[in-house]
C-alpha cells in the first residue's frame, strides 16, 4: 500500500497523463510545489514499486497497478469535494480541505461517504433540505446574545 506521499505523486501523474498525455518530472514538479530532484526520488521509488515505469530522459509510464490506484485517488478526491459540497462546507474551503482529510480515511469511511454522496444525489430534494438545516443552524447562531 502506498504512503500518503506516494498517493499525492501517482495522484498527480495519473493526472497529468489523463489532462496531457504524459508526465514530467518538470511537471509533477510544479503541480506539487516540489523540487525536480524530489520527484526524480519519489518517482524511482514508484518504479521500484512497479507504480510506474521509469527511464531517465524518457518520461515514466504508470503500470496497470499505478492506473488503478490512481483513478481510486482522483475518484476519492472528487468524492470529498462533492460530499464537502453537499454538506454546505465554503467552496473556497473544499480544496484544502480534502487535501486536508483524504489520507486520514479508511477506504471503508471512503465507501460509506460514497453512499451518502450517492443517497443525497438521487434526491434532489435531500439536498435542500440539508442547506435548509444548514441555514436554519446559522440563524440560530446569530440570534444568540455574545457571551
Amino acid at each position: 500500500m502506498p504512503t500518503p506521499s506516494m498517493e499525492d505523486y501517482i495522484e498527480q501523474i495519473y493526472l497529468l497523463i489523463e489532462n496531457k498525455g504524459y508526465a514530467r518530472v518538470s511537471d509533477i514538479a510544479e503541480a506539487l510545489a516540489v523540487h525536480p530532484s524530489s520527484v526524480t526520488k519519489m518517482v524511482q521509488k514508484l518504479d521500484r514499486d512497479s507504480y510506474l515505469i521509469y527511464e531517465k530522459y524518457r518520461g515514466l509510464i504508470l503500470t496497470s497497478k499505478g492506473k488503478k490506484i490512481g483513478r481510486r485517488l482522483v475518484e476519492r478526491h472528487d468524492l470529498l469535494e462533492k460530499f464537502l459540497h453537499i454538506i454546505g462546507v465554503k467552496e473556497e474551503n473544499i480544496y484544502e480541505d480534502v487535501e486536508g482529510i483524504e489520507h486520514h480515511l479508511s477506504w471503508n469511511s471512503i465507501d460509506r461517504i460514497g453512499d451518502l454522496v450517492q443517497y443525497f444525489e438521487a434526491d434532489s430534494k435531500r439536498v435542500k433540505e440539508l442547506e435548509l438545516l444548514h441555514l436554519n443552524s446559522e440563524e440560530e447562531v446569530s440570534d444568540k446574545e455574545p457571551i
